[in-house]
């Protein structure tokens, strides 16, 4: 060989193993969660086995979302977090859970960036009975059942998910049917109307 003859550099080694940090692995656990939490279910789906599909270590999945909860919320780009929903109805006043319920939900919904996600999770599920059972396992699991068990009352579980309907039924009509007055109203309008329903859901009498 030649001095002017370079020896033919070795090929470069394929990287193996799991996928390091980065945007774009934030984007395939996303993906990752989205397929295993369909397939499976919010019960049954695990951070492990979200890490396997999307090729990442487990402890990555915690450093982005924290928990399966969060990573539900962010893969399925809910945004409402159903726990900060139990906390902010449980503390203070029992008297005043209701008002202090429908008060936080006007003033989320009237963020556009909130109402135009929240909007899109309901037509959703409304098209997909997939989505429809994620979404009826995972609310049933965080929010149901946590604000069940700090009602400590008769009935409890079927109380929290009789305010889900009205609270569904609200956001329906006001911002998707657009029936009117109710679309139209002020939240001022409507807190003093749909705070006692709620509140009496919560914490009335049984009978």
């Amino acid at each position: 060989m030649s001095e002017k003859e370079e020896a033919p550099r070795p090929a470069a080694a394929r990287r193996t193993g799991r996928r390091p940090g980065g945007a774009d692995t934030r984007g395939a656990v996303l993906e990752a969660a989205r397929v295993e939490f369909g397939a499976r279910g919010y019960d049954k789906a695990s951070m492990r086995g979200i890490a396997r599909v999307a090729g990442v270590d487990a402890a990555l999945l915690h450093h982005y979302f924290g928990s399966k909860e969060q990573l539900f919320l962010a893969a399925l780009d809910f945004p409402i977090d159903p726990a900060a929903v139990v906390q902010l109805i449980t503390s203070g006043d029992p008297d005043q859970m209701g008002e202090r319920l429908v008060r936080f939900l006007l003033m989320i919904w009237g963020r556009p960036e909130v109402l135009d996600r929240l909007l899109a999770v309901l037509r959703t599920a409304v098209g997909s009975e997939q989505i429809a059972a994620l979404l009826r396992d995972f609310m049933v699991r965080e929010l149901v059942t946590r604000l069940a068990a700090e009602l400590d009352l008769e009935q409890a579980e079927l109380r929290v998910e009789l305010v889900l309907s009205q609270i569904i039924g609200l956001a329906v009509a006001r911002y998707v049917i657009r029936a009117e007055p109710i679309a139209s109203a002020a939240e001022e309008e409507l807190l003093p109307l749909v705070a006692p329903t709620i509140q009496r859901y919560l914490t009335g009498p049984v009978g």
